[in-house]
């Protein structure tokens, strides 16, 4: 029972640090001179950084890529607590249900925001307010970090409505 309780926590930390990872750094969208993502574009050559703001046509689903990958991780963090507090206070043989509706809330979050920019990354790189031209570039390492840190929060959220809290 001990190892399967260090897994879980060890697996809901991981989903934490992915959703960290994938927020904050650099690498959504990448090319052999830049690297963007949902904060700013940073050309390699001159490391010298732009921020993305309200001037680029499609700011708004930048915005709402941004408040969804940050509430993903706020949630996936809250989510944490909540088992830890869980661990405490349920009555043997109860389920996690309220963790398990958190951590779902966060990866649809996570969902939401990678779908946004999946959908709208052409219109997103094809802007004219960028230095340089950053439409030939693919999906960088933050981005699929997202889809995992997705599939993780699925896996984790599932985990905790399916587990009873034993001796």
């Amino acid at each position: 029972m001990l190892i399967l309780l260090a897994f879980i926590i060890v697996f809901h930390i991981t989903s934490a640090a992915l959703l960290f990872i994938s927020t904050i750094d650099n690498a959504w969208w990448v090319g052999d001179n830049f690297s963007t993502d949902v904060w700013r574009m940073c050309a390699t050559n001159t490391s010298a950084c732009m921020a993305i703001t309200d001037q680029f046509k499609e700011y708004q689903s930048v915005q709402a890529v941004q408040a969804t990958m940050i509430l993903s991780t706020i949630l996936c963090c809250v989510a944490f607590l909540v088992f830890i507090l869980q661990l405490f206070r349920l009555k043997q043989g109860e389920r996690f249900v309220v963790t398990s509706i958190i951590q779902l809330l966060s990866c649809l979050c996570v969902m939401i925001a990678a779908s946004i920019y999946t959908d709208r990354h052409e219109e997103l790189h094809k802007s004219n307010e960028y230095s340089i031209d950053v439409s030939e570039g693919q999906y960088g390492y933050s981005f699929v970090l997202a889809w995992i840190a997705f599939a993780f929060t699925l896996i984790s959220g599932v985990m905790y409505l399916i587990l009873r809290k034993r001796k």
